[in-house]
């Protein structure tokens, strides 16, 4: 029996839960797995590289296995987020700040450092962490090893030894179970297998990840890429032909019926890891309201600067001779300037009063990105866009956006931010859903107040920093751009007060229809919904 005093008046346990002796030895595994990786790291000479790689995830995925195994089939079925406040590396605690900086350097290394990695340069051999991966990439493609592909293998070995992890915790919700073998489906199988072996039936076609929709696959538009698609005749043009098409077509079908959850939650590699590998930092998001302002500005910053940039990339290698190629640069810039035109008209025409004073705020994002375009179209020159360089300024997109804000922020700060600050303060692709889901979708999380106990569950669960038990206690209904739709929100609730719903648009918004018990109207309220 323990002598420490504990001076808590709390009725709960104020202490972390203990491991089990299982969990201890799967950890241990788990641990001489990850040692395998860091002897490679240090340029350890392996006499079978593929067997110790093998070895390695091996030891990791039965130690993850294990230990998921011990934590939640030994408990009854139903809420799981005991004592995560109270765990030194879920509360940024000693541990979380170690995990968060081992990360943020991992990614700093991952995309501006790669030969400390063991990169070989000009045709040299590997060596270090990215020689151990060598016999797995031969396996697939044929090629040696890359750092993106040791990224994209352990990527996609979180996703699913997380994402097994996540089914446990979750196994008395039908919907968290499906959604994770989703995102766990479209990381092994569109964002990891496809492209590889599409490399070895074409290897002059450009990478690309069938699920990846502008602004996420920023590089479609880049000229290197657009050279390699039109030089393998009709499948590069039916590659082109599907990224256009998701993005105008595909993906606004799919979020007016389903909302941005058919992606962000269900297909997204990002949202994937967020979700799996990120469940344990969840409520580590800020539900302040200044962190809900930062992010609305914030977000929709990066989505003007993505539409300038992308914009100026594909401007950067069109000509001013229309005999040559009928897109020429004035073409292009007119008919980009005249579509956001026309989405902006008609947003402000038709959904005027559903933007509320966010009107405002859009406004000012398009007066932007239309003055940015047409000072680019005047001042521009044959080799420079806003007096800098073309080659450095369609690097600069992928440098800010693809590598700082989704990687070394994005993710190395899970343990510090939350596992969503990428999807909630940086993804231009989830700030063009939300704002379809917020005009355009029938997606709603529907709320009924009179069970709601304000046990806070809800809130302290949702990784978009979303006060959810504000909107629960009220009977509003959640249409929030930011909103995942990952379902959390509803898996912990004990009285069942949230639900995801697809239904028609009218009644969606209703922020002044607050149900009381003494509302002489309710039944009749109820009976119009």
């Amino acid at each position: 029996m323990s002598n420490k005093l504990n001076h808590s008046m709390s009725l709960a346990r104020p202490d972390a839960l203990d491991i089990t002796t299982k969990q201890k030895v799967a950890l241990a595994v788990g641990v001489v797995g990850l040692f395998i990786l860091a002897l490679a790291l240090f340029n350890t000479n392996f006499p079978n590289k593929g067997l110790f790689l093998t070895l390695s995830l091996g030891l990791i995925s039965v130690g993850t296995i294990i230990y998921s195994r011990e934590a939640y089939l030994a408990k009854l079925e139903g809420i799981k987020n005991d004592g995560v406040w109270f765990k030194s590396i879920s509360s940024r605690g000693v541990w979380g700040w170690i995990l968060g900086v081992i990360l943020t350097a991992f990614y700093i290394v991952l995309y501006f450092y790669p030969q400390y990695l063991g990169l070989g340069k000009d045709g040299a051999e590997n060596t270090g962490l990215i020689s151990l991966f060598d016999p797995l990439s031969q396996l697939l493609s044929g090629r040696n090893a890359s750092q993106w592909f040791v990224y994209g293998t352990l990527y996609t070995v979180a996703i699913l030894l997380f994402g097994y992890k996540f089914i446990l915790k979750y196994r008395h919700n039908r919907y968290q179970q499906i959604r994770t073998i989703s995102v766990m489906f479209f990381q092994l199988g569109f964002a990891f297998l496809i492209p590889e072996f599409m490399y070895v039936m074409n290897n002059d076609l450009p990478y690309y990840d069938l699920k990846s929709v502008w602004p996420l696959n920023y590089y479609i538009f880049d000229e290197w890429s657009i050279k390699g698609f039109l030089s393998n005749g009709n499948i590069g043009l039916a590659l082109i032909a599907f990224g256009i098409l998701s993005i105008f077509v595909i993906t606004p079908i799919l979020t007016y019926k389903f909302g941005k959850r058919w992606y962000c939650s269900w297909v997204c590699g990002c949202g994937g890891l967020a979700e799996t590998a990120g469940d344990s930092f969840r409520q580590l998001s800020s539900k302040k309201l200044s962190a809900w302002k930062l992010e609305r500005w914030l977000i929709h910053t990066v989505l003007v600067f993505s539409v300038v940039m992308t914009t100026a990339m594909v401007y950067t290698y069109l000509g001013y001779d229309s005999n040559n190629f009928w897109l020429t640069r004035n073409v292009f810039i007119t008919f980009v300037i005249a579509f956001l035109t026309i989405v902006f008209v008609g947003v402000m025409y038709f959904k005027r009063q559903e933007l509320g004073k966010d009107a405002k705020f859009g406004a000012i994002g398009f007066f932007a990105t239309i003055a940015l375009l047409i000072i680019m179209h005047f001042t521009g020159t044959t080799n420079e866009l806003f007096f800098i360089k073309s080659s450095a300024l369609r690097s600069t997109y992928g440098i800010y956006i693809g590598s700082i804000f989704s990687g070394v922020i994005g993710t190395g700060f899970y343990p510090i931010l939350g596992s969503r600050a990428w999807c909630r303060f940086g993804c231009p692709m989830a700030a063009i859903l939300g704002f379809q889901q917020r005009l355009f979708s029938k997606f709603r999380i529907t709320t009924n107040g009179g069970q709601c106990i304000s046990c806070g569950n809800c809130s302290n669960s949702c990784e978009m920093g979303i006060d959810v038990r504000a909107y629960a206690q009220k009977g509003e209904n959640i249409v929030r751009s930011s909103c995942v739709g990952c379902g959390i929100c509803s898996a912990v609730c004990p009285r069942g007060v949230l639900k995801l719903e697809n239904d028609s648009m009218k009644g969606r918004i209703n922020p002044t229809e607050v149900l009381l018990g003494n509302d002489v109207d309710l039944m009749k309220l109820v009976n119009q919904k």
